[in-house]
């Protein structure tokens, strides 16, 4: 593609028009509070919570990775997309807790739950993993598609340095999206997902029926993938290298609960609800969106590989150890430059601004809620409201500032795939504080040393190993003995995660129970056993029949997916 025309930059411009009307109306509201800034005046219908926590969930490293990994992997990545059952665990099992707590963040709930300690841990690894992962990996993904898809666009800044497509997508978008929620916050933040949810599910389905449409129907789409079954289908043999399925069966959960139900990128839209009703509601609102990604991110990579094999569309090549293959993360881009029409075109790459300033805004935003709140009100207790609202601001500004630094390692660490890359290192920060939170609310006799321990030790593991694997791995390792340390090393990451938390659960019970156990004063209303009469009636009124009707709805279409998948190969 040469590239853009002008239906294409009009469907652009009308994106941006509308999220410049939804953040100047936003802003004119004035965040005078910092519950204001970090939570909305905590007064979002559940509509807006649950599309937000969709939007906020798919940005632009889940649509180029996702259909990158569906192009070279098949369905192995697809038990990662269907974490639609976990959401809903956040909205019977988590919610009410948080909820009712009264607190910004996740740390801050650690240490009305153990002490200040973990609560410390918990921000500092949020907020190191938030910079260098998340951040920077969902701009470094916006750039390759900028870069596919305008080629020509130059920049140049001096005599001998020239901006190129990849930098110019990738610092206009972080710009924009840091200005809109530096003013707004939040409540900027979850009413342009609302918009921008929309557009992401209207131009990610237009690829899908396209694409679909172009191979020759879904039946053509089976054979082709049949030939090649052994690395498409769902389920792998345990001898498979990358996605083996008791690997998958033990991983997967422990990922999405840490992800879905803890992390506080995605909770704090939860807490951002005007009541308990509209919490959990908005999250199996954002269960229910959860259950589409499948079809329309991953299966293009799928019709992506389908037409390769047909010659029907060229996708780039590249070097992975020592053998040419697909370059995944550049699949998206190539299919929205061959297959769709000039308008629609433009229509779908705003659908990839909306995710990537999505995941950004929500990204700045927590980053700023765990800074301000975490970290700077428990140094400077008396620092007054709005002063809290400028420190959110500074602190969004400096996130912005090390994500677009981090991107140049981000390209270097990510050549397995971006998609890929996240889940390893999701992986190993996950598995600790999964086993610190289920254990915090379904025992009370864990106490702050043990949730101490259990991080700590947690954490330490899993960068080593992320480490080991780092230097072990790759075209050129830079261990190659002792033997035993290269396959510590390179295990799979799937069984890793489940040693992972297999160690932080035997710390954190052990250390308890020679510990002495908590002032029950204090875990009140923060685990089931110590519930009070007052939260459990709370906690009923809070549900009626619509909220069982959409988990029932929810949990038979995930169930429905996994049948149909388990068997399309065969």
């Amino acid at each position: 593609m040469s590239g853009f025309e002008t239906l294409d930059w009009i469907a652009i411009a009308g994106y941006f028009g509308i999220m410049l009307v939804i953040v100047w109306w936003v802003v004119l509201q004035k965040q005078r509070t910092s519950t204001d800034y970090f939570l909305a005046g905590r007064n979002m219908p559940w509509f807006v919570v649950g599309a937000s926590i969709f939007a906020s969930n798919i940005g632009s490293e889940h649509i180029v990775g996702l259909a990158g990994q569906g192009s070279t992997s098949g369905m192995g990545m697809a038990h990662w997309e269907l974490h639609a059952w976990v959401v809903v665990m956040l909205a019977w099992i988590f919610v009410p807790f948080y909820y009712r707590s009264k607190v910004f963040t996740m740390p801050e709930f650690l240490e009305k739950r153990f002490n200040s300690t973990a609560r410390w841990i918990l921000t500092i690894v949020s907020l190191i993993a938030y910079v260098f992962t998340k951040v920077s990996v969902t701009v470094y993904a916006g750039g390759v598609v900028f870069n596919v898809l305008l080629p020509e666009i130059q920049v140049p800044i001096t005599e001998n340095f020239v901006l190129d497509a990849f930098w110019v997508g990738a610092l206009l978008t972080v710009t924009l999206t840091g200005a809109y929620t530096i003013l707004g916050g939040l409540r900027a933040v979850v009413y342009t997902d609302t918009i921008q949810t929309v557009i992401l599910l209207v131009g990610s389905a237009f690829i899908t029926i396209i694409g679909l449409n172009k191979l020759g129907g879904w039946g053509e789409l089976q054979a082709i993938c049949r030939e090649n079954a052994e690395n498409f289908a769902l389920w792998r043999p345990n001898s498979d290298p990358n996605f083996p399925w008791l690997g998958i069966l033990i991983a997967s959960p422990i990922i999405g609960i840490w992800y879905w139900c803890t992390d506080q990128y995605i909770v704090q839209r939860a807490l951002s609800a005007k009541d308990l009703k509209n919490a959990r509601r908005g999250a199996l609102w954002g269960s229910f969106l959860k259950v589409w990604p499948v079809m329309i991110f991953l299966v293009p990579g799928l019709i992506a590989y389908a037409l390769h094999q047909k010659g029907l569309i060229g996708i780039p090549m590249k070097m992975a150890n020592g053998q040419e293959a697909l370059d995944g993360d550049k699949v998206f881009a190539v299919m929205v430059s061959s297959l769709l029409p000039a308008g629609l075109r433009g229509l779908v790459v705003g659908g990839l601004l909306a995710a990537l300033m999505c995941s950004l805004s929500s990204l700045f935003n927590s980053c700023a809620s765990l800074f301000t709140v975490d970290i700077y009100e428990k140094i400077n207790p008396k620092a007054s409201e709005r002063h809290l609202v400028t420190v959110g601001r500074i602190a969004t500004l400096v996130v912005v500032v090390m994500g677009v630094i981090w991107i140049p390692v981000t390209q270097r660490v990510s050549q397995g795939g971006l998609y890929r890359y996240l889940q390893d290192v999701q992986s190993y920060l996950g598995p600790p504080i999964t086993a610190v939170f289920l254990l915090g609310l379904f025992f009370k006799r864990i106490n702050g040393h043990g949730a101490v321990a259990g991080l700590t030790i947690g954490f330490i593991a899993g960068m080593g190993k992320m480490t080991l694997q780092a230097l072990t791995g790759g075209n050129e390792p830079y261990i190659t003995s002792p033997e035993w340390l290269v396959n510590v090393g390179q295990y799979n990451f799937l069984f890793a995660s489940g040693w992972l938390l297999l160690i932080s659960i035997v710390a954190i019970v052990g250390v308890s129970l020679v510990t002495a156990p908590p002032n029950y004063e204090q875990i009140v209303d923060l685990t089931y056993a110590t519930t009070s009469p007052e939260q459990k009636k709370e906690r009923r009124e809070s549900w009626g029949l619509v909220e069982v009707l959409m988990t029932v709805v929810v949990l038979g279409l995930v169930l429905g997916l996994y049948l149909y998948f388990s068997f399309w190969l065969n």
